[in-house]
């Protein structure tokens, strides 16, 4: 019986893009299963935003104590069975206040981009469609965003409509959309002009039908990657501006605020700045790990040898 070959070294990201296809074919379980099975790093992605997606819904509940209630007698605590993150200056258990603290954190970051997104890819889209003088409108008000540096942007904004939670949202989505816009904007540009767009309009298909049945759809896989990753972002860009006290503010247990009041213990109280910030770091990690794999899984050409 004859051996069955080996599969070439620069015959495995055509391999890889095929099963890849077909697994997506076969439903979105085994996508994830395919997905997972990349990479260990996609496993540990997964669990860490899977296990924050988790406390964004279910930590109010799970507390094991109330976040924002003080309780002076054991202020400073050191970790403990009874606190095992320790607690703050007033008494409040860190642990119960990082778990409370993840609706704002990340829960608040995906609200930001989630709006953003939308805002992008109508823009994006119809400027990239229809080209012309709309395309030059709308993208030289993107340039306009787009010509600031996006913290201090973000901060200006924030900074004028007053210092609340709610103003960084209105910030940060301004500092996010027109990255989307440009993004979709060049997919959209691209995709346009290939032969099976050409051969919808040629059987009548409106211009609707062509965006939406066509051309967007192709844009998925870059635009998918991106807000991954940039998700990463939104929560270290909430964090920060909480942290410099133009989001949310006290006793709301924002992990930049809580950051922010964990300075002037840092000696005395280690774990007071640790546990937000690492809570911080792993969803940061997360998420980028997270955009990587997708990055490898969908483009198998990005993937390194």
């Amino acid at each position: 019986m004859t051996a069955e070959p080996r599969v070439q070294r620069d015959q495995r990201p055509l391999v890889l893009e095929v099963a890849a296809r077909q697994a997506r074919r076969r439903g979105p379980l085994a996508w994830l299963l395919t997905f997972l099975s990349q990479s260990p790093l996609n496993v540990l992605a997964m669990g860490l935003i899977l296990l924050f997606l988790f406390l964004v819904i279910f930590g109010d509940a799970l507390a094991p104590h109330d976040p924002v209630k003080p309780d002076i007698a054991f202020k400073l605590h050191a970790p403990s069975t009874t606190y095992w993150f320790g607690t703050d200056e007033l008494g409040r258990d860190i642990l119960s206040r990082v778990m409370s603290g993840a609706k704002y954190s990340l829960g608040i970051a995906c609200i930001i981009l989630s709006i953003a997104l939308i805002i992008g890819v109508v823009v994006g889209a119809i400027a990239g469609y229809l080209g012309g003088l709309v395309d030059e409108i709308l993208m030289r008000v993107t340039d306009l965003f787009l010509a600031f540096p996006a913290l201090i942007l973000a901060m200006a904004i924030a900074a004028t409509l007053g210092r609340n939670l709610q103003n960084v949202v209105i910030a940060l989505i301004a500092v996010y959309w027109p990255w989307y816009a440009r993004l979709v904007r060049g997919q959209v540009l691209s995709i346009k002009e290939r032969e099976f767009v050409e051969a919808a309009r040629a059987v009548g298909a409106g211009p609707g039908r062509v965006m939406l049945r066509h051309i967007l759809p192709n844009t998925t896989a870059p635009v998918i990657v991106q807000l991954t990753i940039d998700v990463g972002y939104a929560v270290l860009a909430t964090a920060g501006l909480s942290f410099l006290g133009l989001g949310a503010q006290p006793p709301i247990p924002e992990w930049g605020t809580m950051i922010a009041g964990a300075r002037t213990f840092f000696r005395e109280a280690w774990w007071y700045i640790t546990f937000p910030g690492l809570a911080l770091t792993l969803t940061v990690v997360g998420f980028n790990l997270l955009g990587d794999g997708l990055r490898d899984y969908l483009d198998p050409r990005s993937r390194r040898q």
